[in-house]
């Protein structure tokens, strides 16, 4: 079977869909493509695929990011010292893609996308065997410039909703969201933190009503406790900056005891 085939969008959904359906939650981490240096990437992917990462979220390196905490900029500051940049991440995933069983997320701003060519990037990364997109500096309202050409290649193109939108906002936002809906649940950047919103019920109920798939929280969840505090709203978790420091420390035992929560007993 192909890679255009195999990846994109019905993989990413479906791995979702049978993890929740299995009574367990998502568990996707947040790194920074390169950080480490480019040839660290296929390992660290495999390494987290392999520790129970339902998906993961691969952050491309940009010199002006504006929803990341300090923890993913100093990330991106290490992977640009490396030349990382747009195009070196999606030739490696050309080469070893199929080393990595988790569906892959591209988050990245507007800007490296233009510069690459809309068109392009969208034909690279379907070629790349990428399964999903978040653009967080794209508006709703300017998506056309590249969802068509998501949808004809397979890729997802998943959503942002703030706890700041107001409920209309909120209801376009997921129902058109792709892969899962992706529901942060701290006003401000990205980043870890001590505690996390406790009344966000209501926030999600409302997601879950209108998203035709999973709900996910994302944003300063960096504690076992705080995982298993929004698995119980949300159908499972992103987990950033927490992730990159415990790579950092090389300390995957801690990553597995942040997955943990997300599994049945």
């Amino acid at each position: 079977m192909s890679k255009t085939l195999t990846y994109g969008r019905e993989y990413l959904e479906t791995t979702l869909n049978h993890t929740i359906k299995k009574e367990n939650k998502a568990f996707i981490p947040y790194i920074m493509a390169g950080d480490g240096g480019i040839n660290q990437l296929i390992p660290t992917l495999k390494q987290l695929s392999e520790a129970g990462a339902s998906a993961i979220e691969l952050g491309i390196p940009f010199s002006d990011p504006v929803a990341d905490g300090p923890t993913i900029q100093e990330a991106g500051k290490r992977a640009l010292k490396e030349n990382v940049s747009l195009r070196s991440v999606l030739e490696v995933l050309k080469s070893s893609r199929q080393q990595v069983s988790a569906p892959i997320i591209f988050m990245t701003y507007i800007n490296p996308i233009f510069k690459y060519g809309i068109n392009q990037f969208v034909k690279d990364a379907q070629i790349a065997g990428v399964d999903g997109l978040i653009i967080p500096d794209l508006p709703l309202e300017q998506q056309h410039i590249i969802s068509d050409q998501l949808s004809e290649a397979g890729i997802a193109l998943i959503q942002l909703v703030s706890l700041t939108s107001s409920k209309e906002r909120i209801q376009e936002l997921a129902e058109i969201s792709q892969g899962f809906t992706y529901a942060i649940t701290v006003n401000g950047i990205t980043g870890t933190r001590n505690e996390v919103s406790q009344n966000l019920t209501d926030h999600f109920q409302q997601l879950k009503t209108h998203s035709n798939v999973p709900v996910l929280a994302g944003f300063g969840i960096s504690r076992p406790e705080h995982v298993q505090q929004m698995c119980e709203i949300a159908d499972g978790v992103i987990v950033g900056s927490k992730i990159i420091d415990l790579l950092q420390d090389d300390d995957i035992n801690s990553i597995k005891r942040l997955i943990e929560p997300t599994r049945s007993k």
